[in-house]
């Protein structure tokens, strides 16, 4: 298969950058990002062999990655000072991996309750689809959706509802003890039928730790 060199996969005619941004700038949840390092982008693509022309490669190309949601969620991009991790470094394409990368997924995004998004594959049969790890089953379950449709439900998806019982009181206020690279451990966890967004107390752990429990997932 012919590689594709990094100014070949920026699409400058059918950049899907703008339209990502615009649909993520009105949404209704919030989101930050910082721009990525040329380097780093044109490493991204290059590496992933995706073009700027899908959602994904624009996040990779644009990005050093995503916050959204007030900090609950992390979608990963080039990396860099803002972000911990990368789209290459989560999955085994980088020369300084910073996780065990999944085989048959690719991790996109992770949320502080300890949970993982990621695109199959070939785990679940190569669907495309965004699965999520879920911390209160232990199992990857299919959103049924694309990337696209992923970022589509980040910027204007009910988020609140998905979270529902991983939230609590104040939740907004806590996420200022999370550091870059840290999720919080829930203890009882989420799994067990004591915990639960308020049941549970909570402490900030990296999420390398959480990472753990999704590779020995179903």
């Amino acid at each position: 298969m012919h590689t594709l060199s990094a100014e070949e996969l920026v699409d400058r005619e059918n950049h899907a950058w703008e339209e990502l941004k615009e649909l993520l700038d009105s949404g209704q949840n919030t989101y930050v990002y910082v721009p990525a390092q040329r380097k780093d982008a044109e490493d991204t693509l290059y590496r992933l062999q995706v073009s700027t022309r899908s959602y994904l490669g624009a996040v990779a190309y644009e990005t050093e990655g995503i916050v959204l949601d007030h900090g609950w969620i992390t979608l990963l991009g080039a990396g860099g000072e803002s972000i911990f991790g990368s789209l290459t470094s989560w999955n085994g394409v980088s020369d300084k991996p910073c996780v065990q990368a999944l085989e048959g997924m690719m991790v996109v995004a992770y949320d502080v309750a300890g949970g993982f998004f990621a695109l199959d594959t070939g785990k679940f049969g190569r669907t495309g689809e965004v699965y999520y790890f879920a911390p209160d089953t232990l199992e990857w379950e299919s959103t049924e959706l694309a990337y696209s449709g992923f970022i589509n439900w980040l910027a204007n998806g009910n988020l609140e509802q998905f979270y529902q019982t991983f939230r609590w009181n104040g939740w907004q206020n806590d996420l200022t003890q999370i550091q870059r690279g840290q999720v919080f451990a829930y203890y009882p966890p989420l799994w067990t039928q004591e915990g639960g967004g308020e049941s549970s107390s909570k402490a900030p752990i990296a999420v390398e730790e959480a990472w753990k429990a999704a590779l020995d997932g179903k």
